[in-house]
Protein backbone atom coordinates (compact mmCIF):
# COMPACT_ATOMS: atom_id res chain seq x y z
CA UNK A 1 0.00 0.00 0.00
CA UNK A 2 1.28 3.47 -0.70
CA UNK A 3 1.74 5.98 1.48
CA UNK A 4 -1.29 8.05 0.04
CA UNK A 5 -3.14 4.60 0.52
CA UNK A 6 -2.09 4.77 3.81
CA UNK A 7 -2.73 8.46 4.80
CA UNK A 8 -6.37 7.91 2.85
CA UNK A 9 -7.47 4.62 5.57
CA UNK A 10 -6.59 6.95 8.21
CA UNK A 11 -8.10 9.29 7.25
CA UNK A 12 -11.30 7.18 6.46
CA UNK A 13 -10.63 5.60 10.45
CA UNK A 14 -10.86 9.43 11.46
CA UNK A 15 -14.09 10.16 9.66
CA UNK A 16 -16.26 6.92 10.68
CA UNK A 17 -15.17 7.92 13.78
CA UNK A 18 -16.47 11.46 13.67
CA UNK A 19 -19.46 10.58 12.03
CA UNK A 20 -20.43 8.26 14.57
CA UNK A 21 -20.59 5.39 11.55
CA UNK A 22 -18.59 2.86 13.62
CA UNK A 23 -14.92 2.00 13.74
CA UNK A 24 -13.03 1.97 16.55
CA UNK A 25 -9.80 3.49 18.11
CA UNK A 26 -8.08 0.53 18.47
CA UNK A 27 -8.54 -0.27 14.75
CA UNK A 28 -7.63 3.19 13.87
CA UNK A 29 -4.51 3.03 15.82
CA UNK A 30 -3.43 -0.27 15.08
CA UNK A 31 -3.51 0.66 11.01
CA UNK A 32 -1.60 4.36 12.07
CA UNK A 33 0.97 2.45 13.91
CA UNK A 34 1.71 -0.06 10.90
CA UNK A 35 1.23 2.34 7.77
CA UNK A 36 5.51 2.38 7.60
CA UNK A 37 5.16 3.75 4.51
CA UNK A 38 3.26 6.52 4.86
CA UNK A 39 5.82 7.27 7.95
CA UNK A 40 8.47 6.71 5.49
CA UNK A 41 7.64 9.22 3.64
CA UNK A 42 6.81 11.87 5.93
CA UNK A 43 9.56 13.75 8.32
CA UNK A 44 10.45 12.31 11.61
CA UNK A 45 8.51 14.93 13.71
CA UNK A 46 5.47 13.43 11.94
CA UNK A 47 5.82 10.38 13.36
CA UNK A 48 6.49 11.73 16.71
CA UNK A 49 3.03 13.99 16.42
CA UNK A 50 1.04 10.97 15.38
CA UNK A 51 2.04 8.43 17.66
CA UNK A 52 1.69 11.17 20.88
CA UNK A 53 -1.96 11.91 19.27
CA UNK A 54 -2.76 8.06 19.23
CA UNK A 55 -1.06 6.99 22.64
CA UNK A 56 -3.88 9.85 24.03
CA UNK A 57 -7.03 8.92 21.86
CA UNK A 58 -6.15 5.01 23.07
CA UNK A 59 -6.12 6.20 26.57
CA UNK A 60 -9.31 8.00 26.08
CA UNK A 61 -11.13 5.50 24.98
CA UNK A 62 -10.55 3.67 27.95
CA UNK A 63 -12.35 6.21 29.72
CA UNK A 64 -16.00 7.58 29.89
CA UNK A 65 -15.67 11.29 28.10
CA UNK A 66 -16.23 12.96 31.71
CA UNK A 67 -13.69 10.87 33.49
CA UNK A 68 -10.90 11.32 30.84
CA UNK A 69 -8.31 14.53 30.47
CA UNK A 70 -8.32 13.84 27.00
CA UNK A 71 -11.53 14.96 24.58
CA UNK A 72 -12.06 11.98 21.98
CA UNK A 73 -13.20 14.99 20.02
CA UNK A 74 -10.22 16.97 20.08
CA UNK A 75 -7.96 14.53 19.66
CA UNK A 76 -9.99 13.08 16.47
CA UNK A 77 -10.01 16.71 15.21
CA UNK A 78 -6.14 17.22 15.68
CA UNK A 79 -5.58 13.94 14.16
CA UNK A 80 -7.94 15.77 10.98
CA UNK A 81 -4.99 18.35 11.08
CA UNK A 82 -2.39 15.90 11.29
CA UNK A 83 -3.96 14.11 7.90
CA UNK A 84 -3.70 17.87 6.44
CA UNK A 85 -0.57 18.69 6.79
CA UNK A 86 1.12 15.16 6.09
CA UNK A 87 -0.92 15.25 2.89
CA UNK A 88 0.49 19.07 1.96
CA UNK A 89 3.96 16.86 2.93
CA UNK A 90 3.63 14.52 0.24
CA UNK A 91 2.49 16.73 -2.69
CA UNK A 92 5.11 19.17 -2.20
Amino acid sequence: MSATQQLDAIAAHIAALNGGGGGSVTTLSNDARASAELLGALPPRYSEVLLNLLDRLESSALFSEESCSFSQKDLLDNLQVWIDKARGQLVS
